[in-house]
């Protein structure tokens, strides 16, 4: 491996104002980051998505993350042909690392743009992963992509770089500009120039870590531990549920407790904590280490939808007519990627129950065709239901009176609330409530 810095930045202390970047994906990752870096840097964003890139364009960002003033007044140049970012000193990836049907981590969209980025590599530039990997994957499946595309050889032509995305859809506060970024490099020049980089772009400073196989690790085990912990919190949900007493109930007495960690039942869908356990567990069995307890977690979240739908049908007389609230996979953001909501959906039809859906922020037609699944477009003039379900935590789910939900139903029936959402409403006696 070489220990010269990389030549296209070669003889910089530190970067400047031209240094060149490209990002990779625009989605909820690749795009606040692209805002972001463009106040510092020349920055063009590449989407294979021309319908993505031409909102973008038009200013609307459709995951709500960037508001349209914000995109408007950015300097991000957005294009759909890889061959714009060919001047480009740092090219970033941030495209999604999903699983299979299997469960086993698919490494298409990466592979697809190491492919895409290689032929339009230039000599002496960065590749930075952003995407969630198991360790190994930047330097053992990235670097090889890269090299046979462009005809380089990675840590002397050109460098390998992972910096792990932190992003939390929906949270305005712990944004990419105000948090700790992870950087590393194929050398330590590299790393400084990461450090540089991304330093620019955040208010919280940058951490250097040891190696890419280092920051790699940590970033799965980040979402890996959360899984864990809500898994023990569910798991004890379902205890508590045969005992006859309300989880929030207990957590809320456990955390006057000064280190009790604050976890909360329910539904773990979404790209990150319901998908990146399953990259440790596949690097582990590629080890020879069976991942027992990172699996046993993922088992029973996976289970989640299924309880709540077999709770909430044990509550009800007969087949009845049912709303459910929400569809997301998280509260106040249009993100519909592995939502469990649908398990819950599925489950409560499959007992037999009619069951519509309402969310104001899931986009009616990608409902349709990736869940099938029709929105009902409005809460206007319902009525006839027998329980409505409390999926997701939308603001405006929490806004609702108790006079609207018991309109709904006609004066009575099952209000189950999986979030909490209203545990502190006072409804009508002739309303029977359940909650985790």
């Amino acid at each position: 491996m070489a220990n010269s810095a990389p030549a296209a930045l070669k003889g910089r202390d530190k970067v400047s104002g031209k240094t060149k970047i490209s990002i990779v994906g625009l989605g909820y990752v690749g795009l606040p980051l692209a805002v972001a870096l463009a106040r510092s840097f020349d920055v063009i964003g590449f989407d294979v998505n021309k319908g993505r890139v031409k909102e973008l364009r038009h200013g609307h960002d459709r995951t709500m993350e960037i508001d349209t003033p914000a995109l408007r007044a950015s300097s991000v140049r957005f294009t759909t042909d890889i061959n714009d970012t060919r001047d480009a000193d740092v090219h970033i990836v941030t495209v999604p690392t999903p699983v299979d049907e299997d469960d086993k981590p698919d490494l298409s969209p990466l592979k697809g743009a190491c492919t895409a980025v290689g032929p339009v590599l230039k000599k002496g530039a960065i590749v930075v992963v952003e995407s969630t990997v198991y360790p190994g994957v930047t330097e053992d499946v990235c670097g090889p992509i890269l090299e046979e595309t462009s005809g380089m050889k990675a840590g002397e032509d050109f460098y390998l770089g992972y910096s792990p995305e932190r992003i939390n859809p929906g949270d305005k506060v712990h944004t990419v500009d105000k948090i700790i970024k992870v950087v590393s490099g194929q050398t330590e020049e590299v790393t400084d120039i990461l450090a540089d980089i991304y330093g620019s772009a955040t208010t919280g400073g940058t951490y250097r870590a040891r190696n890419i196989k280092t920051a790699e690790a940590a970033k799965v085990i980040e979402n890996a531990q959360r899984d864990i912990n809500i898994a023990f919190v569910n798991e004890a949900t379902m205890i508590f549920q045969k005992l006859g007493i309300s989880a929030y109930d207990v957590l809320e007495t456990a955390g006057t407790k000064w280190n009790f960690l604050n976890f909360t039942p329910g539904l773990v869908g979404g790209h990150c904590i319901g998908v990146d356990p399953f990259y440790l567990a596949h690097r582990a069995n590629e080890v020879g280490h069976f991942a027992d307890l990172i699996l046993t977690g993922r088992r029973i979240n996976e289970n989640m939808g299924k309880f709540i739908a077999d709770s909430v049908h044990e509550n009800l007389n007969g087949k009845c007519k049912i709303l459910v609230l929400g569809v997301t996979f998280k509260e106040n953001v249009p993100d519909l990627r592995n939502t469990k909501v649908v398990d819950i959906i599925r489950v409560l039809r499959e007992h037999g129950h009619e069951v519509d859906v309402h969310d104001p922020l899931a986009d009616k037609d990608e409902a349709q065709q990736f869940l099938d699944i029709d929105l009902i477009e409005s809460l206007s003039d319902l009525n006839g239901y027998n329980a409505i379900v409390g999926a997701v935590a939308h603001s405006v789910y929490r806004d609702l009176s108790p006079a609207a939900l018991e309109e709904m139903m006609g004066g009575e029936g099952l209000i189950a609330d999986v979030k909490g959402i209203w545990r502190d409403t006072e409804f009508s006696p002739q309303i029977k409530r359940w909650q985790l």
